[in-house]
């Protein structure tokens, strides 16, 4: 009895090993931005993930109506911004992407004024604002497993997961959102430590 005891125990950390290595590892390496996705900017720059320049990126899906996760984030990405431009990295070394889960209701005049609210301008070198159509904004977000559902009242319910990505365009970091979740020293560190 005792050894099936301690066979079933080393099986159970063998699969647990297993899973962890699935969810933190395997799963993570295989994000990555889709081929053939053309998206736009809130000003109607087409924007296509296939000719990306080498550079460390914060990826963030957000929805202007969010009442509070989409908004804190962006707030503390305008902070962490601000820390990145007193190195001199940012839009140089550094670039942020955020973009809408909701593109039938954030229209470019919408995304405009989330925009200005955070400080990311038209001919912003470090921030990109996109929107796709409602087929390529899936096929990135499922590319990153991030899940959104509209259930038809302006309020997306969505994971609450951003993305720090290598100039490879892989997944080497997640971190969560909000004013809780999005730790921006943590976020700091780990930019910095992956560009030098």
């Amino acid at each position: 009895m005792k050894k099936l005891y301690i066979t079933f125990t080393g099986l159970l950390v063998i699969c647990i090993g297993i899973g962890i290595f699935y969810f933190t590892v395997y799963r993570q390496e295989k994000m990555e931005f889709p081929n053939n996705v053309v998206m736009e900017t809130a000003w109607g720059e087409p924007y296509s993930f296939d000719n990306m320049k080498p550079k460390v990126r914060l990826l963030e899906f957000i929805y202007t109506n969010c009442p509070d996760i989409c908004p804190n984030t962006t707030f503390q990405m305008q902070k962490l911004r601000e820390k990145l431009e007193k190195q001199n990295v940012f839009g140089r070394k550094v670039e942020f992407i955020t973009i809408t889960v909701d593109p039938k209701r954030d229209t470019r005049e919408k995304l405009q004024a989330y925009a200005k609210t955070f400080g990311i301008k038209e001919d912003d070198k470090g921030w990109l604002l996109l929107r796709g159509s409602e087929e390529d904004t899936k096929k990135v977000a499922d590319a990153f497993q991030f899940r959104y559902r509209d259930p038809g009242n302006g309020m997306i319910i969505h994971s609450t997961v951003t993305y720090l990505l290598d100039e490879n365009n892989r997944v080497i970091e997640q971190f969560g959102m909000g004013e809780k979740g999005f730790k921006q020293n943590e976020v700091y560190e780990t930019i910095m430590k992956e560009i030098k």
